[in-house]
């Protein structure tokens, strides 16, 4: 398969970006060789630069359930660019996008727009502090919440521990007020409640977390988790930048039927395009600005082609069926490549919630971070160069999750299925 159009376009993005990417991973240094440059996008498939098709089970990380270049999306978003890009004044579009969300959602009674995932975490994560007048925030080792300073912490030494930062840049005064503690291990909850009595405004957690793998945390967890917060007085929130509207319209939230005190929101929500959102009841949003005390604002916050591409994405995501033909689709093709690994003896699982999935080279169970063998890397890392020579896209990191679309066909994934059976028949034989 000839790249080298993608090859050059990296030499030269090398000298105008760092590592030649606007976002890490991008960079293909999990995977090795140099990342493809896509040109175009349409249903399930992909282009690059050089001409080469893809099946793509990446879809952006994760925003594109109707898949790319849908109809709907961009006929709206047309409409919307007619009147202009960007006003940093109220439009109909916000109340629109906003009404449809409320309307459906019974975990939220106020949302505010935001532009990234990341911004929506920070936000949450200040309007916790806010309302309870407290500064720690205890995160759990694996969950990842975007770049934000204070959650850019990984577990240090011991079972509850102020972390250690996980990036340059992050004032030690922030990372002392961030304690990190395992999953699923709601005694070591309890204990840093204990320890930290008063002190702690928000425990913080991906309901699903498929940021580092797809970690096998289930509705009990969640549940005790909002049992300790409410006895101590801090705040649940659950970041759904990735499940939210992914595994459901009210996402993990109502997928467990548990209510969080405050909810995140990004990627789909957007349709593609560039919103975060956070949401709570009215009265811990009414300590937001204009109406609060809690600061928080943005230039492009609520944009009028942003929301339009959310508006069309979201009514397609509330058509009768459409989460449960999306499982069956996940299930399916899941299943056709386990067959393939159970008759060939494989230690080889895939997790699987909803239309989200993660291909895991052990047999065992993974609910927490560390039981990740990094050795299993080394396999998708031969998984992932074969698939780009035969057409299948995943993003380039064995640690991410993969995505099923509405726009991918049984025939597709039957097609994917089987060069990903070859793909692992290579990866177990290296």
């Amino acid at each position: 398969m000839d790249r080298s159009r993608s090859a050059a376009l990296f030499e030269t993005a090398k000298t105008y970006f760092p590592g030649g990417v606007n976002s890490p991973v991008r960079a293909f240094k999990s995977v090795g060789g140099t990342p493809i440059f896509i040109k175009k996008g349409d249903g399930c498939r992909l282009w690059d630069e050089d001409g080469n098709e893809f099946i793509d089970f990446c879809f952006s990380w994760g925003p594109m359930i109707l898949g790319h270049n849908n109809s709907k999306i961009r006929e709206k978003v047309w409409e919307a660019i007619q009147n202009g890009t960007s006003f940093g004044a109220p439009t109909a579009l916000e109340n629109e996008l906003a009404e449809l969300i409320l309307s459906n959602n019974r975990f939220i009674e106020k949302i505010r727009f935001v532009s990234s995932g990341t911004e929506a975490v920070m936000s949450a994560v200040r309007l916790a502090r806010g309302v309870t007048g407290r500064d720690k925030i205890l995160k759990f080792e694996g969950c990842y919440h975007g770049h934000v300073d204070s959650l850019l912490v990984k577990a240090g030494s011991g079972l509850i521990t102020f972390g250690n930062s996980s990036s340059a840049g992050v004032p030690k005064g922030l990372v002392n007020d961030t304690i990190v503690v395992p999953l699923d291990r709601i005694d070591l909850v309890e204990k840093a409640f204990e320890e930290f009595e008063g002190q702690i405004a928000a425990v913080i957690i991906e309901p699903i977390p498929a940021n580092n793998g797809l970690l096998q945390v289930g509705p009990e967890f969640l549940k005790a988790l909002q049992a300790v917060t409410h006895k101590h007085n801090a705040l649940l929130i659950f970041d759904e930048v990735i499940s939210g509207f992914r595994v459901g319209f009210e996402g993990a939230a109502g997928l467990y039927d548990i209510a969080p005190d405050i909810i995140t929101y990004g990627k789909i929500i957007g349709g593609g395009f560039p919103v975060g959102a956070y949401g709570a009841s009215k009265a811990i949003m009414g300590h937001v600005s204009p109406d609060g005390n809690v600061y928080q604002a943005g230039t492009l916050s609520g944009n009028p082609v942003a929301m339009a591409g959310g508006i069309a994405a979201l009514t397609e995501c509330l058509k009768p069926g459409f989460y449960d033909q999306l499982a069956l689709k996940t299930e399916r093709f899941t299943e056709r490549i386990l067959e393939h690994t159970r008759l060939k003896k494989y230690p080889f699982r895939i997790f699987r919630i909803g239309s989200i999935f993660w291909l895991s080279f052990t047999s065992e169970d993974i609910r927490a971070a560390e039981a990740i063998d990094p050795k299993g890397m080394d396999k998708f890392k031969v998984l992932h160069a074969f698939m780009l020579e035969n057409g299948v896209y995943f993003g380039p990191s064995g640690y991410e999750v993969g995505f099923i679309s509405s726009a991918h066909s049984e025939l597709d994934l039957e097609q994917a299925a089987q060069k990903i059976c070859d793909g692992l028949d290579q990866a177990y034989s290296a």
